[in-house]
């Protein structure tokens, strides 16, 4: 075989690379054994939208409909076309399959995602929310890879094995996702559809020699036999899988979908899927001049919304709908200011979606408050830590105990109750229970209070900057008393305007103040 040849073929795994790592050696083995083995048949979609997506032209603040038609004269979409999901808050009009999904109590939306001292860094921000790093940390792991390594240690070696014969990951496209990337091998198995899908012809084994050159034979050739073991066990699911339900046409995220739930009711094993569509850097011209319900991004968000809407409703009629969750995500959100452009530049937090049948329908988290002044590149302020969102995705659904989590992850953390348990009927979700709080005086000058309600749990009160930096944590520890007022010294902070993110136990609120 030509090297050409086999650099060129688009269905090998990816080849092992050493990289360093976060340090997880303290996870038990038995218990995360439990996310891939046979008694667990769940699934998880990751759909990334690439470029930054503009969360306040997704979901929309109904209740903030005046402040964002001030600072957003070019671009706010007229309140009328505005589909509700809940009185105070909507979505993008061209989302009308999210809107039927929330409906059948199938979509969540959490507000707000992002992470402290946010980097608008498209590359850098996108390392951050596929290794699960701090901002300020390189990790060359990516969240998934890091978990799945303590379930399956010594990967690639061993694997594929008659326990484990099915890929762990798929990746739809040309390169495997930094999300499911191990300490020495990607999980992921990369493909864009059965085409290209291929066997590839073994090397003739080198002299065992222990040169150089013998090792390196042995290295491929080995790589190849793996890949070649994962590639007919796809089209094997390939074949015996199907789809039901019609998937719009032209739509790139609709049929990199369609290959999923193919895969999933072919009885393939692999337990992530990860999904993308581009575009979302949307700097100009984002809407239609005049018409601000259509453009580039109002394009996107229908594909968005109508390959999920399909891809839904396909997984119910496949009769898998409750082993499949997913979610969305953007390496970023954008600024609350229009630019002069029609368009939007680079912010901190945006809203995401959680969809499936096992999915706790609401609204996640408050919207952000844009009565008070817009300070210039003022980003929409986190609420939920991205972490949160992966967290509660890996204990609620996949099972994996707190303890093990907090150490792949991150200790700080909500566990936000968008997962259900199919198995027995709903109860009362608590997505709208808010936390009782307020910040007063506020406008402030050398001091603001902090008065909240507690009930003998933990609480963690940090200060962010109108760019998403995290400035300060005032309090961070259990607190017995139930009512509070936390003096916050303000006179080390430059007039402008700042947020109090205060997380009482898994409940959030961020709230806004402006220093004079």
């Amino acid at each position: 075989m030509k090297r050409r040849q086999f650099l060129q073929t688009g269905s090998l795994m990816s080849l092992p690379v050493i990289l360093g790592g976060m340090e997880v050696s303290a996870i038990s083995r038995s218990s995360l054994f439990s996310l891939i083995n046979n008694g667990n048949d769940k699934v998880l979609v990751l759909v990334q939208l690439n470029g930054g997506n503009d969360g306040l032209n997704m979901v929309i603040p109904l209740d903030q409909y005046g402040g964002l038609t001030q600072v957003r004269t070019n671009l706010v979409i007229p309140e009328s076309t505005v589909l509700k999901l809940k009185t105070e808050t909507g979505i993008h009009p061209a989302m009308t399959g999210m809107q039927r999904m929330y409906n059948d109590q199938k979509l969540a939306v959490v507000q707000s995602v992002g992470y402290p001292n946010q980097n608008r860094s498209h590359f850098r921000s996108t390392d951050i929310w596929t290794s699960a790093s701090d901002a300020d940390e390189y990790v060359t792991t990516g969240w998934a890879g890091r978990y799945l390594d303590q379930a399956f240690p010594g990967f690639p070696d061993a694997y594929p094995n008659a326990d484990c014969p099915d890929p762990f990951a798929i990746t739809l496209g040309g390169v495997v996702s930094e999300t499911c990337q191990g300490m020495t091998g990607n999980f992921s198995f990369t493909l864009n559809n059965e085409a290209s899908v291929k066997l590839v012809e073994e090397t003739i084994a080198a002299p065992s020699d222990g040169s150089c050159y013998s090792n390196e034979v042995e290295y491929i050739r080995k790589s190849i036999k793996q890949s070649n073991a994962y590639a007919t066990r796809v089209l094997k699911a390939f074949d015996q899988g199907n789809n039901i339900t019609v998937y719009p046409e032209n739509n790139r995220l609709g049929d990199q979908l369609k290959v999923v739930a193919n895969l999933i009711s072919g009885g393939l094993g692999s337990k992530i899927y990860v999904v993308n569509l581009g575009g979302f850097d949307t700097h100009a011209n984002q809407v239609l001049i005049g018409e601000a319900q259509n453009g580039t991004h109002a394009d996107l968000l229908k594909t968005v919304s109508d390959a999920v809407a399909a891809f839904v409703s396909d997984c119910e009629s496949l009769g898998i709908h409750e082993r499949v969750v997913g979610m969305t995500f953007s390496e970023f959100g954008r600024q609350i200011k229009a630019n002069n452009s029609f368009g939007t530049d680079h912010g901190t937090a945006a809203p995401l979606f959680v969809f499936g049948s096992c999915v706790n329908h609401g609204v996640y988290g408050q919207n952000p408050d844009l009565t008070r002044e817009i300070a210039p590149q003022e980003g929409v302020p986190m609420q939920y830590d991205f972490r949160s969102v992966y967290a509660s995705l890996l204990i609620d659904w996949f099972g994996a105990r707190e303890a093990d989590v907090r150490s792949i992850l991150s200790d700080d953390f909500q566990k936000i109750s968008f997962i259900k348990n199919c198995a027995v009927p709903s109860g009362t979700d608590d997505a709208d229970q808010e936390i009782s709080a307020m910040l007063s005086p506020n406008p402030c000058h050398d001091n603001i209070y902090l008065n909240f309600v507690n009930k003998g749990k933990h609480v963690q009160v940090s200060i962010l900057n109108a760019l998403g930096a995290r400035l300060d944590i005032p309090v961070n520890k259990t607190l017995d008393q139930i009512a509070h007022e936390i003096e916050i010294n303000t006179s080390k902070y430059v007039a402008g305007s700042y947020f109090v993110r205060l997380a009482v136990d898994n409940k959030v609120k961020t709230m806004k103040f402006v220093k004079i």
